[in-house]
């Protein structure tokens, strides 16, 4: 008897035995399973994160396209804005020494008339009518050369 208990003993062991083999062999296929798993998840997270730098990429040339046609069209109005300030400011100019050439000519003929020996208008047909020759050569009355005209070229131009 203390054979056939020996023999279940072995033979029980050889059981475990292959039991825990056969565990031991479903842990490692599990294990190995895991890691391919994991390796799977880990390549496609690595493709997902290219992906995503590939856009910002892509994103990133875009917006410095679009910056620079920002700055190139913020160039061109800035120098469009010059250049109408500049033109204000010639204008400006003309308009201040026409006004000033206008006050002299109006002073002038103010004064001319004040002393009856300028042009007179003539109310019948609206026109000044040319004074009388010795009111100009009267040494008495030369306070008429006291007046400046302002004139220059420009005044010519067409």
């Amino acid at each position: 008897m203390a054979s056939s208990s020996g023999t279940s003993s072995v033979s029980s062991m050889i059981q475990n035995s292959g039991s825990e083999e056969d565990l031991q062999a479903l842990m490692d296929q599990r294990k190995r399973k895991r890691m391919l798993s994991n390796r799977e998840s880990a390549r496609r997270s690595r493709m997902r994160k290219q992906k995503h730098l590939d856009d910002l990429t892509v994103q990133m040339a875009q917006l410095r396209k679009e910056n620079h046609q920002i700055i190139s069209s913020l160039n061109i109005t800035s120098q469009h804005y010059m250049n109408i300030e500049a033109e204000n400011s010639v204008l400006r100019a003309q308009v201040s020494e026409l006004s000033n050439r206008l006050q002299s000519l109006n002073e002038i003929i103010a004064f001319l008339n004040a002393n009856h020996g300028g042009f007179v208008e003539d109310s019948s047909n609206n026109n000044f009518t040319e004074p009388s020759a010795d009111c100009f050569f009267n040494p008495l009355n030369l306070s008429y050369l006291n007046h400046p005209i302002m004139a220059s070229a420009e005044m010519f131009q067409y």
